[in-house]
């Protein structure tokens, strides 16, 4: 008999850590956990023919949604797809080309949103939300599921550039310059993004995370005004109707913004991102929420004593308090395989922590 036929009996380390508990060891997952690093996912996406056609195959993101799970053991899948959809979703044209990126139809004027409908966003979806109810079925019942969407800044970055950029100066510009019109972009993908959520939570996904990825590049006046304020709407409005669904924020290199970040949007876990130094995160972060992160992507890449050795300081600074542990960014695609295994020995404990620090 199929375990999720029944009433759960076991609750992910994962979602415990989230609603208040301590586990030893933490639970482990990674950003970016299914990707190029993999041989299996490189074979699956040849198949899919480009990117944006994976995502929206349920079978094959369910398949890569579950690769590192089945490889490494983690304690979390995260949906496979991309933060770009819900743009997508609203009308905005999107491809990813190789070499370049993700590439859209710039919004460079107010009068541009009129190309973007919230009206049958939900059917949009559809093809993601099977992606999450086939995940949901084959996970075991102490493997958790994250679904995620971009949080609005970072996704109004993208559509305003048409593509990324090294500073979000498009964006910054537009906000300055039109701020009513930036808003109402805002607002636009608010809505939508509060919609994504839901429906990922209800198609199985028992947390969410939210990815302000260049919310660092925000002055601070502008962070309070782009970054926490939104996430905080989507956080109420998503809690609203789920509100023992928890959520992770990844406000990333916003600094002392974190603390304010923390405090006011709602969340349930900050990630942390590579700079912020452990003290710091148990000091100012770790009593108001739990906390994910840190280790340097490029650590895994070069493996070997460094990294065990920082591992090794990430677990015994925080994980006395309640802590995931993740990395401080995405994996690279050259990030060898065996380190990834490597690391969740480590940290589950398989690999005596005195021997990876010496």
């Amino acid at each position: 008999m199929d375990q999720r036929s029944g009433p759960v009996t076991k609750t992910p380390n994962l979602i415990r850590v989230l609603s208040g508990a301590v586990c030893d060891p933490p639970p482990i997952w990674l950003m970016r956990q299914a990707g190029r690093y993999l041989p299996e996912y490189r074979a699956v996406r040849e198949r899919a023919g480009s990117f944006l056609d994976l995502c929206y195959a349920p079978a094959m993101a369910a398949e890569v949604t579950l690769q590192p799970i089945k490889r490494f053991g983690f304690d979390a899948a995260i949906l496979f797809s991309d933060i770009l959809i819900v743009p997508h979703a609203l009308g905005q044209h999107l491809e990813f080309r190789e070499g370049e990126g993700p590439v859209l139809e710039p919004i460079e004027t107010s009068g541009d949103l009129d190309r973007l409908s919230l009206e049958g966003v939900a059917s949009r979806f559809e093809t993601i939300y099977e992606t999450v109810e086939r995940v949901s079925e084959a996970l075991d019942e102490d493997v958790a599921l994250i679904g995620f969407c971009g949080a609005p800044w970072t996704v109004a970055s993208y559509m305003i550039a048409g593509r990324g950029t090294s500073d979000q100066g498009p964006a910054r510009s537009f906000a300055y310059r039109d701020e009513k019109g930036f808003q109402a972009l805002i607002d636009i993908i608010v809505e939508a993004s509060v919609n994504y959520l839901c429906g990922q939570i209800e198609a199985g996904a028992q947390a969410i995370q939210i990815f302000d990825s260049w919310a660092g590049n925000l002055p601070d006046d502008q962070f309070q005004k782009w970054s926490i304020s939104p996430c905080a709407s989507i956080v109420g409005a998503v809690k609203a109707r789920y509100p023992n669904v928890p959520v992770i924020g990844f406000p990333r290199a916003a600094g002392p913004g974190y603390v304010a970040f923390a405090e006011k949007t709602g969340v349930d876990a900050v990630g942390c991102d590579t700079s912020l130094a452990l003290s710091w995160i148990k000091s100012k972060l770790q009593p108001k929420v739990a906390v994910q992160g840190n280790l340097d992507p490029l650590l895994l890449v070069e493996g070997g004593a460094a990294m065990e050795r920082r591992a090794a300081e990430i677990l015994e600074a925080l994980s006395d308090g309640r802590f995931i542990f993740n990395l401080g960014h995405g994996i690279v695609p050259s990030t060898p395989p065996e380190h990834v295994a490597k690391l969740v020995e480590i940290v589950k404990g398989r690999l005596p922590v005195s021997t990876a620090a010496d």
